[in-house]
């Protein structure tokens, strides 16, 4: 009986660890020719979507487009899939994408295509752009989605701004800002930011890591960079 006993809660002990490892492995496995970044895992943040948000005026023309095109995805899938797609102005399967992909069709309300603007860089300076897809070449499918990129492209062309969330720093978060973030296990975020700001004096984010959401997450991950772009929005 003993024995019997043992053996029970051997087997139940390693079928609670491999539904952890399953969903582990779920939550960051690469999709086909490699994801953006892995969907996010359950935490906290993802969860504090937060009701009560203030409403400010984008101080551009520019910046509130880009934030009417940002919330236009809320509730759109996570897909990080590659994706053959037309170029310029190509897009994936409407309904959903992955975080880039809520800056890119962001932008594109603002008459913006970083697909080609991101694809003529790198073409003429592609050396300047991370390679560590090891693809030697540009990829006008994907090099437009890969955070890592963006970076590149907003500190060459964009206004680099502070990253902190207090003080003087967090008065210049404005509409229309680009959040990049570095997650757990060195995977890459991004999102814009909106026009809401929430009850605990933040700006809101319009970004995608499981769906597209507007959320109280400015400071839920770290910032490596803050951008705004064009430099001098009109």
């Amino acid at each position: 009986m003993r024995a019997r006993r043992t053996l029970l809660v051997c087997l139940t002990a390693c079928s609670a660890i491999a539904v952890v490892l399953g969903v582990s492995w779920f939550s960051i496995r690469p999709t086909r020719r490699g994801a953006i970044i892995a969907a996010l895992p359950d935490s906290v943040v993802k969860e504090a979507l937060v009701p009560e948000v203030t409403r400010i005026e984008p101080k551009t023309e520019t910046a509130r487009k880009i934030v009417a095109a940002a919330k236009t995805q809320i509730g759109d899938n996570y897909d990080a899939s590659y994706y053959t797609i037309s170029y310029p102005g190509g897009d994936v399967p409407t309904g959903s994408g992955a975080c880039t992909d809520v800056v890119i069709r962001a932008f594109r309300g603002a008459d913006i295509d970083l697909q080609k603007l991101i694809h003529d860089d790198m073409k003429a300076n592609f050396r300047l752009y991370p390679n560590q897809w090891k693809l030697g070449h540009t990829d006008t499918n994907i090099d437009h989605r890969r955070v890592p990129n963006h970076i590149v492209f907003f500190k060459r062309f964009g206004q680099t701004l502070p990253i902190g969330t207090t003080g003087a720093d967090l008065k210049t978060w404005e509409p229309g800002d680009i959040v990049e973030w570095k997650l757990a296990g060195g995977r890459w975020h991004t999102g814009v930011i909106s026009d809401g700001i929430s009850s605990r004096g933040l700006p809101m984010v319009v970004h995608n890591g499981w769906k597209c959401v507007e959320q109280d997450a400015l400071d839920g991950w770290i910032i490596i960079a803050h951008f705004r772009f064009p430099r001098h929005q009109g």
